[in-house]
C-alpha cells in the first residue's frame, strides 16, 4: 500500500498524526511504520474506543445486583457428596481425548523483579521448579491417572496444552520449553499462540506514538484469548487453536492463568461438574479473605439471571472451563480502560516524553467478559487453601507473593501425606513432585509412617529417606 493511501485512510479515521515525522524517517523506519499501519484495523480501534468510553460512563451508575440463583452454584467444600462422581466423569472425558487446557501466560514477572515470562518464575521450592514445570508435570500425572482409572494403555491419553503468550514473551517462552524438553510432555501436544495487541490511546482517543516511527501498543488483556484462538498460530502455520481443537476432537477446554501455584490443571472434578450441568461456561470460585480483597465478584443485574454470585460470601474466579469454544462477541463486548503512564513522543518537537502521571489509556478485555452472554453458566465453590494461591506481588510483600505461594504449596503437600495416614513432624517441609501425586492420590503406602526430615521427593520410594 502506498503512503498516500495510508495517509488518506488514517486521515479519514482521524489519526493522520501518526505520519507527522514521515519526511524525516530513513527508509528502514518508513518501511517499519508503513507495515505497522497497513496491518492495523484503524476503524476497529475507533469502534473499540467509543464503546469503551460509553461503557465506562454506564459503569458510573451501576445496576442493582443480586446473589446467584439457587442451583446455579454447587460446592465441594460444604457439600462434597458429588465430588467422586464428578471426578469419574471428568476422568472419562480426559481418557476419551475430549479435554484440552489453555494457559494464559502472556505476562512478565516485572513486579517479581524478573523480566522473564512469569511462568519461568521459581517461587523458592526445594526443587526450584518453575510454575511452567509444575503445571506440565500435573498434566503428565493426570494423563497417567486417567489411563489407570479408565483402563487405557500407557501413553494413550493426551491432554493437549495451549500456551498463550504475548509479543514480549513468546520467543523466550518457546525457548524455555525447548531447553527443558517440554518437561517430559510431547512437543506436538504443546501449542504456542500469541494474544493480540491494541494501540495505546490518548484521553481523546488518538493513537499514541512510542517513537517517531512506531505506534505504542499494549496486550489486549487475557480476554484477547478469544480472538487469538482464531488467528494463525504463526506466519508459517495457518492452523489456529480452534482448528487444532477440532482436529483433536476436544470438546472441553479448561482455561487458567499461569500465576496460581495451586491450580488443578484440567481438574477432573470441575470438568465432571461442568459436563453434568451441561454448562456452556463455568467458573471455580473461592471465598474472599475479606470483603475488600481486590478480587472480582460474581454478581447478577437484578433483572437478569445469566451471571451471579453464591449466596454465602463474595467470591472470585480462579479458573474457567469453556465447552464448545466461544465465538466472537466483540460487537457486544466493551473493552476496559486502564489509564497508564505511557512513554510517547511530543508531536511538535519529536522529543521523547516520560510522563509522571497517567497520560493515556490501554484497552483490554478480560476472560470473564463473555460470561453474561452464556446461556448455561455454572459456578463451583472450592477450598481456597487447596486451589488458589496467586502470585502477584514482589518478594517480601506478605500477601500473594513468592513466600506465600511456597508456603501454601508445601502446606498442601503436608495435608496430602496426613490424609493418607502419615504423620509429619512440626517444622518439617516435604515437597512432592506432581508426578508423584496430582491431588493426594497414590499415597496409601505412607499410612502409619512418621516423617521427621524435610526434602523434595521426585519418586514415591524416595519418601522413606525422610522418615
Amino acid at each position: 500500500m502506498l503512503v498516500d493511501n495510508i495517509r488518506d485512510r488514517y486521515q479519514a479515521a482521524g489519526h493522520d498524526h501518526l505520519l507527522t515525522f514521515w519526511s524525516t524517517l530513513p527508509d528502514s523506519e518508513r518501511e517499519s511504520l508503513s507495515h505497522q499501519l497497513e496491518n492495523l484495523d484503524i476503524d476497529r480501534v475507533n469502534r473499540i474506543y467509543k464503546k469503551a468510553i460509553a461503557s465506562e460512563k454506564e459503569a458510573a451508575d451501576p445496576e442493582p445486583i443480586e446473589p446467584l440463583p439457587v442451583g446455579a452454584c454447587e460446592s465441594v467444600v460444604n457439600d462434597p457428596a458429588n465430588e467422586k462422581r464428578w471426578c469419574s466423569e471428568g476422568l472419562e472425558a480426559i481418557a476419551r481425548g475430549e479435554v484440552g487446557v489453555l494457559l494464559m501466560a502472556g505476562g512478565q514477572g516485572t513486579r517479581l523483579g524478573s523480566s522473564a515470562p512469569k511462568g519461568c518464575y521459581d517461587i523458592g521450592l526445594p526443587s526450584h521448579k518453575s510454575l511452567f514445570q509444575y503445571q506440565a508435570e500435573r498434566i503428565a500425572r493426570l494423563q497417567v491417572v486417567a489411563e489407570k482409572e479408565c483402563n487405557k494403555s500407557a501413553g494413550s491419553v493426551v491432554i493437549p496444552w495451549y500456551v498463550m503468550t504475548s509479543g514480549p514473551t513468546r520467543r523466550e517462552t518457546e525457548a524455555y520449553f525447548a531447553k527443558n524438553n517440554f518437561f517430559g510432555l510431547s512437543s506436538k501436544n504443546v501449542v504456542f499462540f500469541e494474544q493480540g495487541t491494541l494501540p495505546c490511546l490518548t484521553a481523546e482517543g488518538k493513537i499514541m506514538l512510542e517513537s517517531t516511527s512506531r505506534v505504542a501498543v499494549a496486550p489486549d488483556g487475557n480476554g484477547g484469548l478469544y480472538a487469538a484462538t482464531r488467528a494463525p498460530l504463526s506466519k508459517s502455520n495457518s492452523s489456529t487453536v480452534l482448528s487444532d481443537l477440532t482436529d483433536r476432537g476436544v470438546l472441553y477446554v479448561h482455561a487458567y492463568c499461569v500465576d496460581n501455584c495451586l491450580v488443578k490443571v484440567a481438574d477432573p472434578v470441575f470438568l465432571g461438574y461442568c459436563i453434568s450441568k451441561q454448562a456452556d461456561c463455568a467458573a471455580k470460585v473461592v471465598p474472599k479473605t475479606s470483603p475488600s480483597e481486590n478480587k472480582p465478584n460474581f454478581v447478577t443485574p437484578r433483572l437478569e439471571s445469566s451471571l451471579s454470585t453464591p449466596p454465602t460470601s463474595p467470591t472470585t474466579s480462579t479458573r474457567r472451563a469453556i465447552s464448545n469454544p466461544v465465538e466472537s462477541f466483540e460487537d457486544d463486548l466493551a473493552f476496559h480502560i486502564a489509564r497508564k503512564k505511557i512513554p510517547t513522543i511530543d508531536l511538535e518537537t519529536g522529543k521523547a516524553v516520560k510522563p509522571t502521571k497517567p497520560n493515556g489509556m490501554k484497552l483490554e478485555l478480560f476472560v470473564f467478559d463473555v460470561f453474561p452472554f452464556t446461556k448455561r453458566f455454572a459456578v463451583l465453590e472450592v477450598a481456597r487453601n487447596e486451589e488458589f494461591s496467586p502470585l502477584k506481588n514482589a518478594p517480601g510483600t506478605g500477601a500473594d507473593d513468592p513466600e506465600t505461594s511456597r508456603r501454601d504449596l508445601l502446606s498442601q503437600h503436608k495435608r496430602f501425606l496426613e490424609r493418607a495416614g502419615a504423620q509429619v513432624k512440626d517444622g518439617v517441609e516435604i515437597e512432592l513432585s506432581p508426578r508423584v501425586s496430582y491431588a493426594g492420590e497414590g499415597l496409601e503406602f505412607v499410612k502409619g509412617k512418621t516423617f521427621t526430615k524435610s526434602g523434595y521427593v521426585e519418586n514415591p520410594e524416595e519418601l522413606d529417606a525422610l522418615l
